[in-house]
């Protein structure tokens, strides 16, 4: 395999992107990747597997490229491009079948694979840099969850696969399976969700003809059990108040068989926008969209709702699979916003209820802070509700996104 400059050049904006620049890996990569039409499907991967990988072992990179770790100091072009060989020489060391030769380039000066092995050996007891975590972050989980982190981190750096979810309100599992396979994909089936299947390869899949038809979406399995969890019946009036582009809603509308009614709600407009464009191609007919733009939004659904999904915002540790780059944008600060914010929703919007009414309370984090803790804090604050059930989606022990949730009933008003 040949490295050539200009595909390194590439990973090195890309990571300045994310690093100098906040913005989000994928939305990094995605403007690097439309930014030369020349590049092909080789080059195109090269560029991002590389800046993923990079980005998820970030620490044990520049701790084996410059013997020290520090987040906040972005590297010069040229470090990066050090640092570039150091993660192909670390891919090397992790499957052999990967090979090559770095180039005779001045970046890459007394830089082999001795030397990474060696570097690499000497950090072995240090868990935060060869898991490479923020020291915070690990020192957090670890008061959290005890001995259960070490398994969760070692399965959160393992690189997610892509699944997708047969909306049958078109077509079922077995039939999409078939579909996929005349087009090239193959896949396989999870019992974690009944209609998921887990793709064996990638690839830009939304150019399927099967996708554009409206016969599946992208969505973890994980994600796809809070759906079902909801336990949302044809006919029911439903309410998924943190709604986003819609990923839930979606399913929901398929779970109810396009009978009933969902009323999907965000404070973000663009995001429902992208909704009702996904509504349609999956031909859900029963989903509404409502902006919240003040709190009268959620007074005026006080009462009518069978069922409320509270997909609450959150730290998103449990989807570092697929989004490295979070552990490196999270703040001890922001944690604390944002298990204030579930707390608020949790307790203003469980007010859309009627009684004998269910909600799941979720997020996707593994955190028992912004999980258990957070619904029995306000269940001692509102005696009037009682939880059901609860269910933890775990990265090591399911191999998916983690995810928490929580069924809670109204029993009085």
């Amino acid at each position: 395999m040949k490295i050539h400059r200009t595909l390194v050049l590439a990973v090195t904006q890309a990571l300045t992107d994310i690093f100098r620049d906040g913005m989000y890996a994928d939305k990094a990569i995605e403007r690097m990747l439309k930014s030369d039409p020349r590049w092909g499907s080789r080059d195109r991967a090269f560029i991002a597997e590389n800046t993923y990988e990079m980005v998820r072992w970030w620490r044990l990179v520049v701790e084996i490229g410059f013997g020290h770790w520090e987040l906040r100091k972005v590297p010069n072009e040229p470090s990066l491009i050090r640092l570039v060989g150091v993660n192909l020489l670390l891919k090397n060391l992790r499957s052999p079948i990967f090979n090559f030769e770095l180039p005779d380039w001045p970046e890459f000066a007394g830089l082999d694979a001795k030397f990474v092995q060696e570097r690499r050996d000497a950090l072995v007891a240090d868990r935060k840099t060869t898991q490479s975590i923020p020291d915070w972050l690990d020192e957090l989980a670890v008061a959290e969850l005890g001995e259960k982190w070490d398994a969760e981190l070692t399965a959160l750096n393992i690189p997610a696969a892509v699944v997708i979810r047969a909306n049958t309100l078109k077509t079922n599992k077995l039939e999409l399976k078939k579909l996929l396979a005349a087009e090239g994909w193959e896949s396989t089936e999870t019992p974690i969700a009944p209609d998921a299947l887990v793709l064996d390869k990638r690839g830009n899949i939304f150019q399927s003809p099967v996708f554009l038809k409206g016969f599946f979406e992208v969505q973890d399995a994980g994600s796809q059990c809070i759906g079902e969890f909801l336990r949302a019946e044809p006919g029911m009036r439903v309410v998924d108040a943190c709604a986003g582009a819609g990923g839930k809603s979606l399913h929901l509308a398929a779970l109810m068989q396009n009978r009933g009614s969902i009323i999907a709600l965000d404070t973000e407009g663009w995001k429902l926008e992208e909704l009702r464009k996904r509504a349609r191609r999956n031909g859900a007919h029963v989903i509404q969209t409502r902006t919240i733009e003040s709190s009268k939004t959620i007074k005026r659904l006080h009462g009518t709702a069978d069922r409320l999904l509270l997909d609450v915002p959150c730290s998103g540790l449990g989807t570092l699979r697929r989004n490295p780059d979070a552990k490196w944008k999270l703040s001890p600060e922001f944690l604390d916003t944002v298990r204030e914010k579930q707390a608020e929703i949790l307790r203003s919007y469980s007010k859309i209820l009627r009684p004998s009414g269910q909600l799941v309370y979720a997020t996707c984090s593994i955190l028992p802070s912004e999980n258990e803790r957070q619904v029995e804090r306000f269940l001692s604050e509102n005696p009037g509700f009682k939880l059901l059930e609860e269910r933890k989606i775990s990265p090591s022990e399911h191999g998916f996104d983690g995810f928490y949730m929580a069924r809670i009933e109204l029993v009085k008003e």
